[in-house]
C-alpha cells in the first residue's frame, strides 16, 4: 500500500499526505476490527454444533440452496479469509433472499479475492450449476479482447431499440463490495481518479464525484487497465475463475451484452422462455432485474461469463440475435459470419429450440 500511496501523491503538499496517511491508517484498523469480530463469531459458533447454526434452506430456490449441504457447511463453517469473511457472510443474502419459483439466482457473494479459494467447496458447484456446467476445478477460462474478430454487428432497427455491453474489474488488494470499508472504496475512487487523469487526446476529461455528478455530466470512459497497471495495481485475475467478481454469475468475463427489443409476437409465443434458455440467453423488463416487460420491449442478454472469451461470447450473442429476428419476423435464415468464416444456423439447433 505504501509505494500505491507514495504514488497517488506525487507532488502533493504535506496536508493532504497527512489526510491520506490518515485514510490508510483507517483501513488497516477496520481491518484488524473486522478479523476481531470474525473471531469472536467463531468463539461463538463453538458453543453449538454445525447442525444447530445450518441455516432451513427447504423453501429457496436458488444455486446456494441446491448446492450447499450439512457436510459442506460443517467443513467450511469456522473458516475465514485473511480479510476475515465467514462462510456465514457469504450465503447470508441467499438466506435472506429465498428467491422466485420460477427465477433461481445465486444466493451468495464472495467478500474478497480469496473466498472463492477459502470457501472452493461450495463456490465451485454453485458456479457450476450457474454456468452451464463450467467445472472450474478442471476447466481454465479463455481470455480474448481483440474487438476486430466481431463482425456483423448491424441490428435491425425494427426490433431493437438499443444496445450496451458492460463489463466490471475488481482491484486485487481491496476488499469486494460486501465486505468493502469506506476507506477502501475511496481508495477505489483514488485509484481511478488517477488512471482517468491520465487519459490523453478525445479520451481527456474532468472527473466528476458520483455524488456531486448530474445527468449531463455523465460521460463513459474506457482504457484503464493499462493506466492502473502502471500505478502497481492489478484487477483480480485466474486461470480457472477469469476475472473475479462480487456474484459468481460475473466470473470470467463479467461481460453483459443485451439489447432492448420489441417483439410482439415471440414474447407470446409459450415457448419463449424455453427458446431463450436453449440459446442460453435471458430476459428482463428494461429496468433492469425484477423488473416486467412494456410494450413488449425485453432486455435480452447472454446468461453464460464464463468458459467463452469476450470475443466468443459477443460474436455468438449476435448470433442468437440475428436467429432471433428471423424468427420474429418469419423471413428466411440469415447466413451469418462468425470468426471471419460463412456458416449457416444448423438444422439441429433450430430442432432444439422447439423442443
Amino acid at each position: 500500500m505504501a509505494s500505491a500511496f507514495s504514488k497517488l501523491l506525487t507532488g502533493r503538499n504535506a496536508s493532504l499526505l497527512f489526510t491520506t496517511l490518515g485514510t490508510s491508517a483507517l483501513t488497516t484498523g477496520y481491518l484488524l476490527n473486522r478479523q476481531k469480530v470474525s473471531a469472536d463469531a467463531r468463539e461463538q459458533h463453538k458453543l453449538f454444533p454445525p447442525s444447530a447454526d445450518y441455516p432451513d434452506l427447504r423453501k429457496h430456490n436458488n444455486c446456494m440452496a441446491e448446492c450447499l449441504t450439512p457436510t459442506i457447511y460443517a467443513k467450511l463453517r469456522n473458516k475465514m479469509t485473511p480479510s476475515g469473511y465467514t462462510l456465514d457472510q457469504c450465503i447470508q443474502t441467499g438466506v435472506d433472499n429465498p428467491g422466485h419459483p420460477f427465477i433461481k439466482t445465486v444466493g451468495m457473494v464472495a467478500g474478497d479475492e480469496e473466498s472463492y479459494e477459502v470457501f472452493a467447496d461450495l463456490f465451485d458447484p454453485v458456479i457450476k450449476l450457474r454456468h452451464n456446467g463450467y467445472d472450474p476445478r478442471v476447466m481454465k477460462h479463455p481470455t480474448d479482447l481483440d474487438a476486430s474478430k466481431i463482425t456483423h454487428g448491424q441490428f435491425d432497427e425494427r426490433y431493437v431499440l438499443s444496445s450496451r455491453v458492460r463489463t466490471g474489474r475488481s482491484i486485487r488488494g481491496l476488499s469486494l463490495p460486501p465486505a468493502c470499508s469506506r476507506a477502501e472504496r475511496r481508495e477505489v475512487e483514488n485509484v481511478a481518479i488517477t488512471a482517468l487523469e491520465g487519459l490523453k487526446g478525445d479520451l481527456a476529461g474532468r472527473y466528476y464525484k458520483l455524488s456531486e455528478m448530474t445527468e449531463q455530466d455523465q460521460q463513459r470512459l474506457i482504457d484503464v487497465e493499462r493506466l492502473i497497471q502502471e500505478r502497481g495495481w492489478e484487477f483480480m485475475w485466474n486461470e480457472r475463475l477469469g476475472y473475479i467478481l462480487t456474484c459468481p454469475s460475473n466470473l470470467g468475463t463479467g461481460l453483459r451484452a443485451g439489447v432492448h427489443v420489441r417483439i410482439p409476437k415471440l414474447s407470446k409465443d409459450p415457448r419463449f422462455s424455453k427458446i431463450l434458455e436453449n440459446l442460453r440467453l435471458q430476459k428482463r423488463g428494461t429496468g433492469g432485474v425484477d423488473t416486467a416487460a412494456v410494450a413488449d420491449v425485453y432486455d435480452i442478454s447472454n446468461i453464460d461469463r464464463i468458459g467463452r472469451s469476450e470475443t466468443e461470447s459477443t460474436t455468438w450473442w449476435i448470433v442468437k440475435r440475428s436467429w432471433r429476428e428471423a424468427r420474429t419476423s418469419r423471413c428466411r435464415l440469415p447466413c451469418l459470419s462468425l470468426a471471419g468464416s460463412e456458416f449457416s444456423l444448423p438444422r439441429f439447433w433450430v430442432m432444439c429450440l422447439l423442443v
